[in-house]
Formats: C-alpha cells, sequence, structure tokens
C-alpha cells in the first residue's frame, strides 16, 4: 500500500477498498458459486449420506438457485401451453424431483475435488452465462457453464452445458416431447420419476 504524508488521504483509499471488492462479484455469480458449495459438501458426506440424505441436502439450494418451472416449460417445449394447470403443476414436481435425484448421484463421492467459477460473465441477450471447472485431485478439469435469466430480481439457472458445449435442456427436448405425445402428461411424469429413481451419470 503507498504511503501518504496526509491522514486524510490514507483513510479515503481504505474507506472505498470494501465497496470496490463487492462491485468485483456478479450478482449472476452468486448463484452459481452457493450450488458450487453446496455440492461439494454434500461430496464430503457422501456415501455416508445415502442418496436420499444428499436429495434432502441438495433440495433447498436446488429449489433457491434454479428456475424448475421455466425449465420444465422449456423442455416440454410447444405441448406445454395445451396442458391442463393440474398437469403442469405434476410435470414440475416430477422435474424437480429428477433434478434432485440426479445431482444426489453424480456428486456422491469427494476425492479432494474443486469447483473454480470463472470472473468473466458472459451476457446471452438478457441472459447470462457462467463457466465453471469441476478440477479434480489428478486428471483433467470438467466444464460446466450455466445459463441463468432474471426472475423475481433474482439470477436463476435455466440450462447447464457440460464441456461448454451440450445444453441439457436440448437433449432431453426430444425425448420429453415423445414421451408426450404418446402418452401425455401422466406418462411423462412417470418417465421423469423413473429418471429420478435410477439416474445415470
Amino acid at each position: 500500500m503507498r504511503s501518504y504524508k496526509s491522514g486524510v488521504l490514507i483513510a479515503f483509499p481504505l474507506a472505498i477498498a470494501p465497496a470496490v471488492h463487492a462491485q468485483a462479484v456478479d450478482p449472476a455469480q452468486v448463484p452459481v458459486q452457493a450450488l458450487c458449495d453446496r455440492l461439494i459438501a454434500v461430496m464430503k458426506g457422501g456415501k455416508q449420506m445415502g442418496q436420499q440424505g444428499r436429495v434432502t441436502a441438495l433440495g433447498p439450494t436446488i429449489d433457491k438457485v434454479f428456475d424448475i418451472p421455466l425449465m420444465t416449460r422449456l423442455t416440454v417445449g410447444p405441448g406445454w401451453t395445451s396442458l391442463s394447470n393440474a398437469d403442469q403443476a405434476a410435470l414440475v414436481a416430477a422435474f424437480r424431483r429428477m433434478t434432485i435425484a440426479q445431482y444426489a448421484a453424480n456428486f456422491d463421492s469427494y476425492g479432494g475435488e474443486k469447483f473454480v467459477v470463472e470472473p468473466k460473465v458472459e451476457a446471452r441477450g438478457s441472459d447470462r452465462l457462467v463457466r465453471t471447472r469441476l478440477v479434480p485431485a489428478s486428471g483433467q478439469p470438467e466444464a460446466l457453464a450455466y445459463r441463468l435469466r432474471q426472475s423475481g430480481g433474482e439470477w436463476k439457472i435455466i440450462d447447464v452445458f457440460y464441456r461448454n458445449a451440450i445444453s441439457q435442456l436440448a437433449t432431453r427436448r426430444s425425448d420429453f416431447a415423445r414421451v408426450l405425445a404418446t402418452g401425455g402428461a401422466k406418462a411423462l411424469v412417470r418417465h421423469l420419476d423413473d429418471l429420478a429413481s435410477r439416474p445415470t451419470r
């Protein structure tokens, strides 16, 4: 730190330092960092927590940082508007169960991994893209990017990109649309619950 002769000049930079630091974090990074922190905590609980324990631990964070209703609607696609309110609510609940169960299954043990949230936040129209890396104790990092959109004044995750290229919503859309077209909303709820009961990596 520079040395100033005037006590006033010394006090001024110290006073503004916290404000400058606070502005360095983009608001869209906050929910992504919260998810990463919770995943590490759950991974450390690992097998001892069990699948249901990890589901319970992850649920509140998933609810806070993801826009599950919007993700459900985007994944179902155009058929969403033809569904009754009750069917829409049932699909949102099933999509939530599947999302939490898959995170609980995929992040089930800890071996010294850490998440790194990239400092640069990219604009995608009115959305934001936050890139992260899951860095293992040894081996190659795994890239995960999150697309976020504002909802109720807060940034919420609406899509996840594996290796910065594979959209989770896009890969599910054709599968969900097929089930909905052939069996209706109840069949899609059963399909989502089946995915939740046997999540794969």
